[in-house]
């Protein structure tokens, strides 16, 4: 099964970070992942100034990525969150970055290019 090492860099405003659930997936040009919660266990994920790496399988290989999409669902009230960018290692060894910058408010999904 592939597997893509997905890396989330976080800003370093005051309460850039965030307790929050962070769920991605991934979009090929061959197909779509499922949706996938971003933790490791018993860490403090997304950290102001924090670069967390997740290792994330997938059934069949997804091809060419072409966006991921970023879904913040509540863990606590108001917990805004500052992402800087994205970057995902492919099976292959190809790297890719999906900037941001900005900030993901209340429950919602964001769509990132490769930039």
């Amino acid at each position: 099964m592939p597997s893509y090492t997905v890396t989330v860099a976080t800003g370093t405003q005051w309460f850039a970070g965030t307790d929050d659930y962070v769920y991605l997936t991934l979009q090929g040009t061959s197909g779509c992942s499922e949706r996938h919660l971003l933790d490791k266990p018993f860490y403090n994920d997304f950290e102001r100034g924090a670069v967390d790496s997740y290792d994330v399988t997938v059934e069949e290989d997804l091809g060419e990525i072409q966006l991921i999409k970023i879904e913040k669902r509540k863990y606590w009230y108001r917990d805004d969150w500052y992402l800087k960018y994205i970057t995902v290692k492919t099976p292959v060894g190809d790297y890719l970055e999906f900037p941001c910058y900005r900030w993901i408010t209340d429950e919602k999904e964001v769509v990132l290019r490769d930039g």
